[in-house]
């Protein structure tokens, strides 16, 4: 299970950092503020996660693999940009900027809220599914919430399309589910539920109500 949620950690950490680094080059960031907010995108749900959990430091800094994979994704998304600087008005962009997006904040979201489910477990002695899927929507989250705040955006989750409830059904799930079927086949279950949801959410623009 342990290689297992590690893959999982660097597929999402890979995601996240990409959608983060998109909207610092967005933002006409230079490198340091690009690695910065794909860096804190990636990391950023994750620590906030161990310091409630009391994990200290926080996995980013004892495991600074993440962080590496987040700077290595980030640079990369930066270096393709800089050397080709009219993708930015190209009809790349205009068509599949806003699919790559979701699709990469999708699945980070689905990813680290199963990871932080998994997380919480190995803390905690006894099922506690309130918290574990509190502990699970935190580190699918936290990241671009901050991301977003950084960027002098209004939060994603606040304001767009089925986010953070997408992520309360997966964390619900996953945590249903790793209890009869296996944590491994429960978590997988979970990142489905979540990205389906987000998926089908944007497609449909389903959102919440709201005062107009």
């Amino acid at each position: 299970m342990d290689t297992f949620t590690f893959i999982l950690e660097i597929i999402g950490t890979i995601a996240f950092a990409s959608s983060g680094a998109m909207i610092a080059i967005e933002k006409k960031m230079d490198i340091f503020g690009v690695n910065i907010l794909g860096a804190t995108t990636a990391v950023g749900g994750g620590m906030m996660r161990d310091i409630i959990l009391g994990v200290t430091p926080p996995a980013a800094f004892s495991k600074p693999v993440y962080v590496l994979f987040s700077v290595l994704t980030a640079t990369l998304m930066f270096t393709i940009v800089y050397t080709n600087p009219s993708i930015l008005d190209s009809e790349f962009k205009s068509k599949y900027y806003d699919t790559i997006m979701l699709l990469c904040d999708t699945l980070g979201l689905g990813i680290f809220t199963v990871v932080g489910i998994q997380a919480a477990a190995n803390v905690m002695n006894k099922d506690n599914a309130f918290f574990f899927v509190f502990v699970g929507v935190l580190t699918g989250v936290g990241g671009g919430v901050v991301r977003d705040i950084m960027a002098g955006e209004t939060p994603y989750i606040l304001v767009r399309e089925i986010y953070a409830c997408a992520s309360i059904a997966g964390g619900a799930a996953c945590v249903i589910c790793r209890n009869s079927v296996g944590e491994a086949a429960g978590a997988i279950i979970g990142l489905i539920v979540t990205v389906v949801i987000r998926l089908l959410a944007s497609y449909f623009h389903w959102n919440l109500w709201r005062i107009r």
